[in-house]
């Protein structure tokens, strides 16, 4: 098949407008198991390794905003410097697959494969994260919460690629946990990330839905604790941590049940939520 390697994101969106059918390739951690296992015949591939342009990421001062490329991979995140800025995107890096995966695997990744257990988007939906993205048009921005529309379906129109995603600056905790079937090298069962951002409340599922899911009812019940000079009392956390497991949409599967997944949620908003409050 015919293998086009561009080095700027104009010459990428150039070979995509003129081969639209083409698949890109990022590091390929997703796509080339789909290959391998002949789900995927693609006619032709754009790889987006050499374009500069989406592997570096930038912290804008001013803004207190976090530019990242789209090809920027995972193992970026977890440097100290970074972990300072985004302590949640930092955390999710380091659960994805091996070294040599997070060496290769990238947001943009993440993005165009759109699987709701896709270490990064939780994190993403809970800092209301905005895309760029790229076309011989120009460019255009959208929220996260237009972008994916379900299961490997995003938003992006003929001939568009992502080019980077900004999150904000962390301005209070933040973390994501997730369980697998084993401690390293697993696909989540179920992940949230909890963050404080600008003091307001906001809890993002992974894995227990057909998308990412923001847990709004949880968010509303327990902002209204966040503004006392007191911190919510266990059974307040215990309430916001049932709540979050409502708003949660799993699924039985060869990799789980939807009672565990259900569960799981559960346990994983109500300890975020106590190690936010230092409880």
């Amino acid at each position: 098949m015919p293998i086009y390697t561009p080095t700027s994101v104009r010459e990428a969106t150039e070979i995509f407008a003129e081969n639209p059918e083409a698949m890109l390739l990022a590091g390929g951690t997703d796509f080339m198991v789909e290959v391998n296992f002949n789900h995927r015949k693609p006619s032709s591939v754009i790889n987006l390794a050499r374009v500069n342009e989406l592997k570096s990421w930038h912290l804008d001062t001013q803004t207190s905003v976090i530019r990242i490329g789209a090809t920027v991979p995972f193992s970026q995140f977890e440097s100290s410097e970074f972990e300072q800025l985004s302590p949640a995107l930092s955390h999710a890096a380091r659960t994805v697959g091996s070294p040599q995966i997070r060496n290769t695997a990238s947001i943009g990744g993440n993005l165009g494969t759109c699987s709701p257990a896709g270490d990064s988007l939780p994190v993403l939906f809970a800092l209301d994260a905005q895309i760029e993205i790229a076309s011989l048009q120009g460019t255009r921005s959208l929220s996260i919460h237009d972008f994916m529309l379900g299961p490997k379906r995003n938003a992006l129109s003929v001939g568009e690629i992502v080019a980077a995603i900004t999150i904000p600056v962390a301005s209070g905790f933040q973390d994501y946990a997730k369980v697998g079937v084993r401690n390293a090298m697993v696909i989540s069962i179920a992940s949230a990330c909890f963050a404080l951002q600008d003091n307001q409340c906001r809890i993002a599922l992974g894995s227990v839905g057909p998308t990412i899911i923001r847990c709004n009812e949880a968010e509303k019940f327990l902002q209204d604790y966040i503004t006392q000079s007191s911190p919510p009392d266990l059974e307040t956390i215990r309430e916001f941590s049932r709540l979050a497991a409502v708003a949660a949409q799993p699924i039985d599967d060869h990799r789980s049940t939807a009672t565990y997944r259900r569960h799981a949620i559960e346990v994983l908003a109500r300890r975020l939520a106590m190690r936010s409050f230092s409880l």
